[in-house]
């Protein structure tokens, strides 16, 4: 069923207007605002040996981002916390649009890479990684042995 909606908005929110639908619909806008989906955007670029991550992380510091490895799992953690006082020193808050929050991405990068194989670096709201092209260990060659008899 087709939702009439103006500007990205649907005309139902406020007709049926229910706290706790609303507030659970609404929880990745609360630290991103109406474009929640469009974070964390990621550009994988093929080189000969390796390939470039770039992942969109905006108005995250250095220390609120994590990446990780496990399993054969790149994982890229980003969380955000602010205070939620409603009064500070320049008068009183009357709107507030930034809250705390977490987002998260995984890539399948295969159980072969370990920690020290991925480089990271963080410039500009914007997070690459190398991470290198490295085969599977072979398993060895199944060798069948002759019975006797």
């Amino acid at each position: 069923m087709l939702v009439p909606s103006i500007f990205g908005e649907s005309l139902f929110d406020d007709w049926f207007d229910l706290p706790s639908l609303k507030e659970f619909r609404d929880i990745d806008r609360k630290l991103y605002g109406k474009h929640a989906s469009h974070e964390m955007k990621t550009d994988v670029h093929e080189h000969e040996d390796h390939y470039e991550v770039d992942v969109d992380l905006p108005g995250f510091k250095k220390d609120e981002i994590t990446v990780g490895l496990e399993n054969g799992y790149l994982t890229i953690s980003a969380a955000k916390g602010l205070d939620e006082d409603q009064k500070t020193p320049e008068g009183k808050l009357i709107r507030q649009e930034r809250w705390a929050g977490t987002m998260q991405r995984s890539f399948y990068v295969g159980e072969a890479l370990t920690e020290e194989d991925i480089t990271a670096k963080y410039e500009n709201g914007v997070l690459t990684l190398t991470v290198p092209k490295k085969e599977a260990q072979k398993l060895p060659e199944k060798h069948l042995i002759q019975i006797a008899g």
